[in-house]
């Protein structure tokens, strides 16, 4: 298990900064099977997940919005036949937060335990 995956979100509702691109580098050592992007100068993280069919696809959804909710951050999910992409980043700041690398290790945790 990760330090990210031991880790707990903290609440963010703007007034703090987006984390460096250090920071983002540091932490993305981690995660490295996500892939970080910029769009519309907003930093996100991303990841796709590939099933054998619709409902193994729909269960991981539906334990991310468990982990999303306990967490009280939440990502943007596609979901599709045997894939959900999954990305994450923190609407207040228009950026990348720890809560968001914390979110992703416990997303791989969650895909990795049913695996």
């Amino acid at each position: 298990m990760s330090a990210l995956q031991k880790d707990k979100c903290i609440p963010c509702h703007g007034g703090v900064s987006a984390a460096s691109k250090d920071e983002i580098k540091e932490m993305a050592k981690e995660i490295p099977e996500w892939t970080i992007y910029d769009t519309d100068n907003i930093d996100m993280i991303e990841r796709v997940f590939k099933f054998k069919n619709w409902k193994q696809a729909q269960a991981f959804v539906n334990k991310i919005g468990e982990m999303a909710e306990a967490e009280q951050h939440h990502p943007a999910l596609l979901l599709e036949w045997g894939k959900v992409k999954v990305t994450w980043w923190t609407h207040a700041i228009s950026g990348l937060h720890k809560n968001d690398f914390i979110c992703a290790a416990k997303t791989d945790e969650i895909f990795n335990a049913d695996a």
